[in-house]
């Protein structure tokens, strides 16, 4: 059975991967440095949960200590390495720009030295949807440009994509980069927009909404993500020989045994409508405060999954309604609100 090598377990969607992988049988070591950008009792709490499980231990320190992380990936010796930690969230890279660069890019430099000396079989790495930028013809392709990045954030994440790609090129190294799409569900990020409009309309304060509401999202559940995750785990990209014809609509390098794949619901939702899904599952209103389009902010992100579909039979497809109860239940429990 495999040993995967998982960054961010603490994090919302390492937490459920790791969850996943152990609930199959697989062995799996975190790594991750409890950062206070948001709550860091719930890091903890994650990780507490996953520790009650057999089969899971953890080192927590930063990505960027380079030596610590070294260290211990030679003494686990992963076969597979799915690397999710990293600076999150697209407006606090306007205030912290540093923090993205030390963390998205220095610190997944670190894992791809880690894999290269270690032979891994594949090495998984999270990209975003925010790297599609400016584009403006929908359902977003892999095989599409994302040449115009608009945050700090969604250019940290094209650049892991660029150093990806190198290091599959030049060390053989199997390399698969998700872009995910606006991800939600259980233990969720306070700093994400479920989490604060629950919590503000249960508490009777007004809900941000920005550009008025007209705003699509491909919101996608965090265990279908997962689940698609998991699956690419065995899709393990090739080195095309030489003269061999790519199909259509894969985004298999020429050059490298290295993919890019979108995982996101292919269902772009209304924020208003995504709003009263929540409103329905408090049993109360919001009170809406309507703001301009922020910087850096794309009026919508929808994906094309149908290269996830290929490569591994899987579509995800939990209707936003049906995610937003399960978070609201999640929410009400863990808070006891």
């Amino acid at each position: 059975m495999k040993r995967i090598l998982i960054t961010g377990t603490a994090g919302f969607i390492g937490f459920h991967l790791a969850e996943l992988l152990l609930d199959e049988g697989f062995t799996v070591h975190g790594f991750d440095g409890l950062t206070d950008y948001y709550d860091v009792t719930l890091k903890q709490r994650r990780h507490q949960k996953l520790l009650q499980k057999p089969g899971f231990s953890v080192t927590e320190a930063m990505l960027e200590d380079n030596e610590t992380f070294q260290a211990m990936a030679g003494n686990f010796q992963p076969d597979v390495i799915v690397h999710l930690a990293g600076q999150a969230g697209v407006r606090y890279s306007l205030e912290n720009p540093r923090a993205y660069i030390e963390s998205n890019v220095v610190g997944t430099f670190n894992v791809m030295e880690a894999a290269r000396q270690l032979k891994v079989q594949h090495l998984l790495m999270a990209s975003t949807s925010s790297v599609y930028g400016a584009n403006e013809e929908m359902p977003f392709a892999e095989t599409d440009k994302a040449d115009t990045p608009l945050t700090i954030y969604a250019a940290t994440k094209k650049a892991n994509e660029a150093m990806g790609h190198s290091y599959a090129h030049l060390y053989d190294l199997p390399t698969t980069m998700f872009r995910f799409f606006t991800v939600y569900g259980p233990w969720g990020r306070p700093d994400m927009a479920l989490f604060k409009f629950v919590d503000a309309i249960l508490e009777g304060r007004p809900i941000d909404i920005y550009n008025n509401g007209e705003m699509y999202r491909d919101f996608t559940y965090v265990t279908d993500l997962v689940r698609g995750i998991r699956l690419l785990v065995d899709a393990v990209p090739q080195r095309p020989a030489p003269g061999e014809s790519i199909p259509e609509g894969d985004s298999l390098s020429p050059a490298a045994p290295f993919r890019v794949v979108n995982i996101g619901n292919s269902d772009k939702v209304r924020l208003l409508d995504f709003i009263e899904a929540i409103e329905d599952s408090l049993g109360q209103k919001a009170i809406r405060n309507m703001m301009p389009m922020q910087t850096g902010d794309v009026p919508a992100t929808w994906a094309n999954a149908d290269l996830l579909k290929t490569l591994t039979g899987y579509r995800p497809q939990t209707d936003f309604r049906d995610g937003v109860q399960a978070f609201v239940a999640w929410f009400r429990d863990y808070y006891g609100k």
